[in-house]
């Protein structure tokens, strides 16, 4: 009887659609598992790289600060410009940035943002609630399971004029394709460009052609 019985059990579990979803949900469970280690990955480098970035800026940002504050004329508002933005699960912050654009240091102030965990190294652009930009296919969903960023794939490669470097398609590759060394990519690349804005001056747009391949980051393919 007890022989009969473990034979049912065993037929039962060997069933191919049970075989089928226990796969799945294996599958399923590696994803997870993937994803949540990509995700504290992620926030490690941004509170690590973010708190170091921020250690070695703050006092250009104290010096920019003082300046706008003792400037003759400044606009009403302080030094601080704020900003409603939807960071991750869709939920608004108010983002803070000084003032002014040279040497960047209005996008610099946002380091404190990223140490706090508002917005991260490298992500898609931080959207006003409502802006239509977020409503595309899908971009409301992965919007939401990413953090903004202070650089990101569109802030990179937008300027080639190509129709794939459009900065939506980007954005919504890199949230495909995210992970710490495409992000690491993008961090190199974004300080070369504003070191070589800072000696040069900045580069003129030029058109781009069908045959301009060569300014592809690693782990970029538009075939994926």
């Amino acid at each position: 009887m007890q022989n009969a019985k473990q034979t049912a059990v065993r037929r039962r579990t060997t069933h191919p659609a049970a075989a089928a979803a226990a796969r799945a949900a294996a599958r399923a469970a590696r994803f997870t598992a993937a994803r949540l280690a990509a995700m504290t990955a992620k926030r490690s480098l941004d509170l690590v790289l973010g708190s170091v970035l921020l250690a070695l800026v703050s006092p250009a940002l104290a010096l920019g600060a003082l300046t706008l504050a003792l400037r003759p004329g400044r606009r009403p508002g302080g030094v601080l410009r704020r900003d409603i933005r939807t960071g991750l699960g869709g939920r608004p912050f108010e983002l803070r940035s000084l003032r002014t654009r040279r040497l960047r240091l209005d996008l610099l102030s946002r380091l404190p943002h990223v140490v706090r965990g508002e917005l991260s190294l490298v992500g898609p652009a931080p959207l006003a609630p409502g802006d239509p930009a977020a409503g595309g296919p899908g971009g409301r969903t992965w919007r939401q399971e990413l953090r903004p960023g202070l650089t990101g794939l569109a802030q990179v490669r937008a300027r080639s004029g190509m129709p794939w470097d459009e900065p939506a398609l980007l954005d919504a590759h890199y949230a495909e394709h995210h992970g710490t060394g495409l992000d690491l990519a993008i961090l190199a690349q974004s300080a070369r460009i504003q070191l070589r804005t800072a000696l040069h001056g900045p580069a003129r747009r030029r058109k781009a052609h069908l045959s301009d391949t060569n300014h592809r980051l690693p782990r970029y393919s538009t075939a994926e």
